[in-house]
C-alpha cells in the first residue's frame, strides 16, 4: 500500500487545471523561447540542434518534468524540502534535497541578469510603438548592458512588477495573471509569425530550421540542445516541483506534463519560424549571439510594413513570455526561505527581490557576467539539478510512492515512464553533460 501524501489537505491549491497549466506553461515559455532558443539555434548549426533538442525534449525532459510535479504533489514542501523529505521517508539520507537546492539557485541567479534583459525588452517595446527606431540603421549596435541609469531603471520595474505578483500569492497573484496573460500571449505570437513568414525569408527560414547538417554536429552542439530543452521547459530550476505542490490529486501529470512540453516545444518552434524569416530577409547573421533582438531587430522591424506596431507587439511578447518566467524565478526561493526560516511572505519577497535587484544592477556595468551565467545555469546546473530529480523520482522514491502519485495514468505509461526515469534520462544527462563540458573546457 502506498504511502499517506504529506499535507495532502492543507495549504493553497490551484483553482482549476487551467490555471495550472497557464502558470506551469508560463514558467516553461520564457525567454528561453524566444530570445535562448533561436540564438543557441543559429549558434549550434540550425537544423541539427533542433532535432537533438526535440529528442532531448521527448526522452529526457518530459519524463523528468513528470517526475519533478509528481514529487512537488507528493511532499507538497519546497523543492528542497520536498526531495529531502521524500528521501528521508523512503530511508536515503535528505541530502538528496541539495538536488532542489542547486535547482533553487540557478533560478534565482538567473533570475538578477533575466531581470535586467526584460526591462530592455519594456523599454524596446514602447521605443518601437513610438517609432524611436525609424529608419535607423540595422548594422548599428545597441548596447544591452551599457551601464546607463534607463537600464537600471527599467530593471527595477521588471524586477518591482514580479516581486509584487509573487507578494499577492497564488491564486490573486500569480494565477490571476497568467490565465489573462497566456491566452494574449498565444494570440499575439501566432498573429507576428503568420506576419514575418508572408513578409520575410520564409523559405530560407524553414530550409534553416528543419534541413540539417549532421557535420555540424558536436558534444558541445548535443550539450547545448539539452540545456536548452531544460531551461526551456524549466526542468531543474525548481518551478515544477514548486507547482507541483499546489495541484490536485485528482489531475493526471502524466497529460498535464505533455501538454506543458508540448506547447513550450511548440512554442519554441513557432518563435524560430517568426524570427529567422526576418533575419534571412535583412541579411543578418543567425549566429549573432544573445544580443541578436535587441542589435538589429529593432530597426529591422521599423523598416517593415507596420513596423513600429510589429516591432512594439514583439517586444510586448517577448515580455510576457518574461513576467510569467520570473515570477517563479522569484518564487521558488522564497517558497524555500519561508519554509526553512518561517519567514512571512511579503517580508521574504522584499528581501529576496532587493538582492536579485543588486545583483542585475551590478552586473549592468560587467561585460560577460550574462554570458556566464547563462551558460553555467543553462548548461551546468539545470542538467545537474535535472539529474538529481530523476534518480529521486526514479530510484529514491519506492515504485508504489510514484505509481500512486501517477494514478491516473494506465500501467503500460507509468513502465514506460519509470524505465526513462530510470535509465534513459538519468544516463543521458551524466553522459552528455560530461562529454560536454571536456569538450567545452577542452578547447
Amino acid at each position: 500500500m502506498a504511502a499517506t501524501p504529506t499535507n495532502s489537505s492543507s495549504g493553497p491549491r490551484w483553482s482549476s487545471r487551467f490555471g495550472f497549466l497557464m502558470a506551469a506553461v508560463g514558467a516553461a515559455v520564457g525567454l528561453g523561447n524566444l530570445w535562448r532558443f533561436p540564438f543557441q539555434t543559429g549558434q549550434n548549426g540550425g537544423a541539427v540542434f533542433v532535432i537533438i533538442y526535440l529528442i532531448c525534449v521527448v526522452l529526457i525532459a518530459y519524463p523528468i518534468l513528470m517526475g519533478e510535479i509528481a514529487i512537488g504533489r507528493r511532499k507538497r514542501l519546497s523543492a528542497v524540502g520536498s526531495m529531502s523529505a521524500l528521501a528521508r521517508e523512503s530511508g536515503h539520507s535528505p541530502l538528496w534535497g541539495l538536488g532542489g537546492l542547486i535547482a533553487i539557485i540557478a533560478s534565482y541567479t538567473v533570475l538578477s541578469t533575466y531581470s535586467v534583459v526584460s526591462g530592455q525588452i519594456i523599454a524596446y517595446s514602447i521605443m518601437s510603438f513610438t517609432g524611436e527606431f525609424a529608419n535607423a540603421d540595422p548594422s548599428a549596435p545597441r548596447s544591452l548592458y551599457d551601464g546607463t541609469a534607463q537600464a537600471i531603471m527599467w530593471h527595477t520595474l521588471f524586477i518591482g512588477t514580479a516581486m509584487f505578483i509573487v507578494a499577492k500569492g497564488l491564486k490573486d497573484g500569480i494565477e490571476r495573471l497568467v490565465t489573462i496573460l497566456m491566452p494574449a500571449f498565444f494570440l499575439l505570437l501566432a498573429g507576428l509569425s503568420v506576419y514575418a513568414m508572408k513578409t520575410g525569408a520564409a523559405e530560407q527560414a524553414i530550409t534553416y530550421l528543419f534541413s540539417p547538417r549532421f557535420d555540424e554536429l558536436t558534444p558541445d552542439v548535443i550539450l547545448a540542445a539539452m540545456g536548452q530543452s531544460f531551461y526551456s521547459i524549466a526542468v531543474g530550476t525548481a518551478a515544477m516541483i514548486t507547482y507541483g505542490s499546489y495541484l490536485e490529486r485528482k489531475e493526471n501529470i502524466a497529460s498535464s506534463s505533455a501538454l506543458i512540453a508540448g506547447t513550450d516545444t511548440l512554442v519554441a518552434i513557432v518563435a524560430g519560424l517568426m524570427i529567422f524569416p526576418v533575419v534571412f530577409a535583412f541579411n543578418l547573421d543567425p549566429a549573432a549571439g544573445m544580443g541578436l533582438i535587441f542589435d538589429a531587430l529593432p530597426a529591422v522591424f521599423s523598416n517593415m510594413p507596420a513596423g513600429s506596431f510589429i516591432g512594439g507587439g514583439f517586444f510586448l511578447l517577448a515580455f510576457i513570455a518574461a513576467l510569467t518566467s520570473a515570477i517563479i524565478m522569484l518564487l521558488v526561493t522564497v517558497v524555500f526561505i519561508e519554509e526553512r526560516f518561517g519567514s512571512k511572505r511579503v517580508p521574504t519577497v522584499i528581501v529576496l527581490g532587493i538582492i536579485a535587484w543588486a545583483t542585475g544592477a551590478a552586473s549592468v556595468s560587467f561585460d560577460g557576467i550574462a554570458e556566464l551565467i547563462d551558460f553555467a545555469a543553462g548548461s551546468i546546473f539545470l542538467p545537474v539539478a535535472g539529474l538529481f530529480s530523476a534518480i529521486v523520482a526514479g530510484w529514491i522514491a519506492p515504485r508504489e510512492v510514484m505509481r500512486d502519485e501517477l494514478h491516473n495514468s494506465s500501467e503500460a505509461v507509468f513502465r514506460f515512464w519509470r524505465f526513462m526515469i530510470r535509465y534513459v534520462a538519468p544516463i543521458s544527462v551524466a553522459t552528455v553533460l560530461g562529454f560536454g563540458l571536456m569538450a567545452h573546457f577542452g578547447g
